[in-house]
């Protein structure tokens, strides 16, 4: 109830404003699925997960700076976001990630950890794939527009899903290479971008 009530507020308050359209939505996979998205704007996180739905069915990360703040920390956790301590290995986030993935959840990651900006350039983190192949869940590539401004109208475009294999236990080349692959998914579906 309280994250139904919050989602509905957040999306009457941005909607006028971003003016967002989702496109291919209900080519989601049911069930657990890594949910990848590319990353130039804070307000990314939350246009991604309104493009979900009101159901409140997934789990986000969130850097742990931000939970710092017992109030602000306390709301996050209210709507499904956990803390992760980006540039190290955080079994505890990985642990919270697994699990969410094996109780059917969509999992939001942005793959590159960090907002980059319109025009520059970041190497993609192997976490998403590496919690893709670990948890047997496909993933889900999505395009946010760039560079978004108020009232210019942005879209979120869901791209192909696809399942990650490799070959015996995965280890960190299986990792980069499904990462790669959730890359290329990105960068496809921001083909799909349709002219305002």
């Amino acid at each position: 109830m309280w994250f139904k009530f919050c989602y509905w507020l957040v999306y009457i308050l941005l909607k006028p404003i971003y003016r967002f359209r989702v496109y291919g939505r209900e080519r989601l996979p049911e069930g657990g699925v890594v949910v990848c998205a590319n990353h130039t704007a804070l307000v990314d996180a939350v246009l991604l997960v309104l493009s979900l739905g009101p159901q409140g069915n997934f789990a986000a990360m969130g850097k742990a700076e931000l939970f710092k703040n017992p109030i602000l920390g306390a709301l996050l956790k209210s709507v499904h976001v956990f803390p992760v301590q980006r540039g190290k290995n955080d079994v505890g986030a990985i642990k919270h990630s697994l699990k969410a993935l094996k109780d059917g959840k969509q999992l939001v990651i942005f793959p590159e950890g960090t907002r980059v900006h319109e025009g520059q350039t970041a190497e993609a983190k192997t976490g998403a794939g590496m919690l893709a192949l670990r948890s047997g869940v496909p993933v889900m590539p999505v395009y946010i527009t760039a560079g978004k401004k108020a009232f210019r109208g942005c879209q979120l475009i869901y791209g192909t899903p696809f399942a990650p294999t490799c070959e015996g236990r995965p280890g960190p080349d299986d990792y980069q290479r499904v990462t790669d692959d959730i890359m290329k998914g990105i960068a496809a579906a921001a083909k799909r971008e349709l002219s305002a």
